[in-house]
């Protein structure tokens, strides 16, 4: 039984898909924001998700976008929305596909089945919200991150910034973050004085 994921914050809505989503065959769980479908997203992944854009908390593009952070999770954009700008916006920013409201139930089961079944043909998903090099631990889904245990005060640009170097250790970026790790020796954020910093490897610097 496909597991389907709707983010909205209109109870009513909530309501209707459930009963029509699971009388055509899916087990469906709602989150009515962006913060509650993110940590849903990580704890129960889902087949699918059904993502509104007007979230009380967090424009749902941003939602889009944290979420390919970590997980390739189909997402199917529903939204009152229907402006080209708009559309291109969720579909550039990681949906897999962008429906306008008033919707058909039919056709909404239509396209997460299709959404659904080309993920399985890519293959499974084997990324995680969890990122851990060495002593450097980052939460992806709540931009948490610690540092020998120690919680690190990040802003979101810096926090995407030392994800990308934690994706990438061992390469060689050109921005730096080591005084907020406490690593001004350079044991684990490495300098390459001819372009810019990189992560040590696990193993290295320890």
């Amino acid at each position: 039984m496909p597991q389907v994921l709707i983010v909205d914050d209109d109870p009513d809505l909530l309501t209707v898909c459930r009963v029509g989503l699971g009388a055509l065959g899916h087990a469906v769980r709602t989150a009515e924001t962006a913060g509650d479908g993110l940590s849903e997203t990580a704890i129960t992944r889902p087949d699918v998700i059904v993502l509104d854009l007007g979230l009380p908390d967090l424009d749902g593009v941003e939602v889009c976008k944290r979420i390919r952070t970590w997980s390739d999770v189909p997402i199917v954009v529903l939204s009152a929305d229907g402006t080209e700008d708009r559309k291109v916006e969720a579909l550039e920013a990681g949906a897999d596909d962008y429906i306008t409201k008033p919707f058909g139930m039919r056709e909404l089961n239509a396209r997460l089945r299709v959404a659904i079944r080309h993920h399985v043909a890519a293959g499974p998903d084997e990324s995680s919200a969890q990122l851990e090099v060495g002593q450097l631990s980052l939460d992806l889904v709540h931009y948490q991150a610690s540092f020998g245990g120690k919680e690190l005060e990040l802003t979101p640009r810096e926090f995407d910034f030392l994800a990308y170097l934690a994706r990438h250790a061992g390469k060689v970026c050109t921005r730096r973050i080591g005084r907020k790790l406490g690593d001004e020796r350079g044991l684990f954020l490495q300098s390459d004085p001819s372009v810019g910093y990189r992560l040590a490897p696990p193993g290295d610097g320890d």
